[in-house]
């Protein structure tokens, strides 16, 4: 299949990152008082940004949580990413395979990207084209971020394929009317979750970077 970018979550597909931070939140978030089952967390929050995630938890659980409470949350996940962090497997191979032009369109924040990418050796593989939520009005399930992306790529919504592993993301590349690839390569992918995938619009789900070459190979 030819297209003319290729646009990768981070969280999940680049990186092997949403059990571990996760894992940490629910941790940390128990020190004010806010208890989740680590499995209903992902449910609610994989593939979220910082926003919506905080929105969601005052709903849940009625309690507001200030930016600067995020943020030491997130500076405890930071540091379990340090030691713990590892690229997808196969990631590096796949990107050495393809001229394609790429990118990274995230909810993750610019920051939490550099940090991220920089720590499995990416972040030079797709600097400066590293898109966050952030720099949109609407988070995913929302097609603002993947559409920003193509535009400053300057590539049509139609000529591009998006790599996600969550249901959020999924949906954010439908709704933007793009070809919508399904990962489930990642630590914290359950049973079903490729058929969830799958409903959601992806047109193909696979668990292994050489099947995005041969699937990307096709004519």
């Amino acid at each position: 299949m030819n297209f003319d970018l290729i646009i990768f979550d981070c969280d999940g597909v680049l990186i092997d990152s949403e059990l571990l931070a996760n894992r940490s939140e629910v941790e940390f978030l128990k020190s004010f008082g806010i208890e989740f089952e680590l499995s209903d967390y992902m449910a609610q929050f994989v593939g979220k940004n910082t926003k919506d995630v905080l929105k969601g938890i005052e709903s849940l659980h009625g309690i507001k949580l200030s930016e600067s409470s995020w943020k030491l949350v997130e500076d405890n996940t930071f540091n379990v990413f340090q030691t713990e962090l590892k690229p997808i497997a196969g990631v590096f191979e796949f990107l050495a395979s393809t001229d394609t032009a790429k990118c990274v369109a995230s909810s993750s924040s610019l920051e939490r990207l550099d940090l991220t990418l920089n720590i499995a050796g990416l972040f030079d593989r797709f600097s400066p084209n590293i898109f966050s939520s952030e720099q949109v009005e609407r988070g995913k399930p929302a097609p603002d971020l993947f559409l920003f992306a193509a535009e400053q790529m300057q590539v049509n919504p139609d000529r591009c394929v998006v790599i996600e592993d969550s249901l959020t993301g999924v949906r954010a590349g439908v709704s933007a009317g793009m070809t919508v690839l399904g990962y489930a390569g990642g630590s914290h992918i359950q049973p079903g979750h490729q058929a969830k995938l799958l409903d959601e619009g992806a047109i193909e789900v696979f668990s292994e970077m050489s099947q995005l070459s041969a699937w990307l190979g096709k004519e």
